[in-house]
Order: structure tokens, then C-alpha cells, then sequence
């Protein structure tokens, strides 16, 4: 097992927000965490990336505890973090943001491998490197914060609300990106708020509520759920 989340326990100061978390992720898995505003879904992916020091609970990765190590350690084990926030250096250039995504590594002919890897995933980098992060659209930033995270040559993928602020065409865009990453052997921990979209294109989900997992299963057994259906689905 690649992620194996046990008995998670988690919050901001004295307001826990997660509350018996469990999740399992495999090599080459696209697993999705879906749920409710406010049901813990950014949080779990935060504490998983080393920015929150969890209560209590496990985090393993490659079978190696995690949890507490901080995030700059949790980078240089293979995971990386594309947040909803993305936090991009907005005032460097595109290439100049991808670049800094790959401090961790030392190796040159593999950062430029990693380059031209990512510029081939989302040419429009290519076509606007030398321009300010700060000066893109929504849906480019959305890409070139993939692209720094992918830079890292990661094993694991945390990625939190990709469509968020995105309009429909760049949403789908953005899918069909992470969707060649899965089919090219990369494991990807999904957050997103289009429950639809995601259960269709990922292997397996958790449904958190109120800061606990109430639903697990293949993507399309939960699609079919009757719950699920009823209450985030709409149908």
C-alpha cells in the first residue's frame, strides 16, 4: 500500500475537524475524498501533506510513518501537494514557478526531463513561460500549480478542488490532464466539489461527513448509491 491513513484525528488549534479518518491508496490509484462543504475534505489533504500536525492517528507512506515530519519532508519522501489556494509565486514567471517546484531534486537532466514532461501535459506553459504567474488566467494557474507540484517527480499527487473558479471547458481540460497522469502510472488523492465528474473518472471514493468517512467503495458503486445520490447528486 502507498497511503495508508489510520484512525486520523486532526483540527486547527482546540477545533478538531477530522475525527477517525481512515483512507487506503494504492500504487497507480485515482482515489477521490468528496463530501460537504466543511466536512474535513481539505484538511485530511493538508495533514497528509505535513501543514498540519495531526492529534492523534498514523499516517504511512511507502509503509514509513509520516505524520509530524512537516511538510518540506513529506516533499522529499514523494508527495506532492497542489492546494486550492495553489500559492504560486505570482510576481516569477511561469518557468521560474516550475523550477521552484523542483528544489528537492539536484539531478539537472531530470529537472529537464520533468519540464519538458509538464510543457508536453499543458502546452500553453510552454507557449506563456516567460510570463508572471500573476498575470494568468484562472484555468492556466490551475495548471501551472499542477505543473509545479508534478516537478518534484512525485509518487503520490495531492490534489485539492482542481475545479474550483474554473469555468466548464477548462474544468474538463484540467481532468483529461489528471486523467493522462493516472493512465501514465502516476497515484493521485483527488479532493473536488463536483461529485458527479469525479465518481466518473476515479478508481475508488470516500464520502466524509462531518469529519468522518460514512461511505467507501469503488466510484461507481457510490455513483449508484442511493445515499449519495439523494444528497449530493441531487437525484
Amino acid at each position: 500500500m502507498l497511503l495508508e491513513v489510520k484512525n486520523l484525528n486532526a483540527g486547527h488549534g482546540f477545533l478538531q475537524i477530522l475525527w477517525d479518518v481512515s483512507i487506503q491508496v494504492d500504487v497507480g490509484e485515482y482515489v477521490c475524498i468528496v463530501g460537504p462543504n466543511g466536512a474535513g475534505k481539505s484538511t485530511t489533504m493538508k495533514t497528509i501533506a505535513g501543514l498540519i500536525t495531526p492529534k492523534s492517528g498514523q499516517i504511512l507512506f511507502k509503509g514509513e510513518p509520516i505524520h509530524g515530519i512537516g511538510g518540506h519532508q513529506v516533499t522529499r519522501r514523494g508527495i506532492a501537494f497542489v492546494s486550492e489556494e495553489m500559492n504560486l509565486f505570482t510576481n516569477m514567471s511561469v518557468q521560474e514557478n516550475l523550477f521552484m517546484g523542483a528544489y528537492i531534486l539536484d539531478d539537472k537532466a531530470l529537472i529537464k526531463r520533468r519540464l519538458d514532461f509538464i510543457y508536453d501535459l499543458f502546452p500553453r506553459l510552454e507557449e506563456r513561460k516567460s510570463q508572471l504567474a500573476g498575470t494568468m488566467s484562472g484555468g492556466e494557474r490551475k495548471m501551472l500549480a499542477i505543473g509545479r507540484g508534478l516537478m518534484s517527480d512525485p509518487a503520490l499527487l495531492l490534489v485539492d478542488e482542481p475545479s474550483f473558479g474554473l469555468a466548464p471547458q477548462l474544468t474538463a481540460s484540467v481532468f483529461e490532464s489528471l486523467d493522462t497522469l493516472v493512465k501514465g502510472g502516476l497515484t493521485i488523492l483527488l479532493v473536488e466539489q463536483n461529485v458527479t465528474k469525479t465518481l466518473s473518472v476515479t478508481h475508488r471514493g470516500y464520502v466524509l461527513e462531518n469529519g468522518r468517512v460514512g461511505l467507501a467503495g469503488k466510484s461507481s458503486d457510490l455513483a449508484c448509491d442511493p445515499y449519495v445520490r439523494k444528497v449530493f447528486l441531487g437525484v
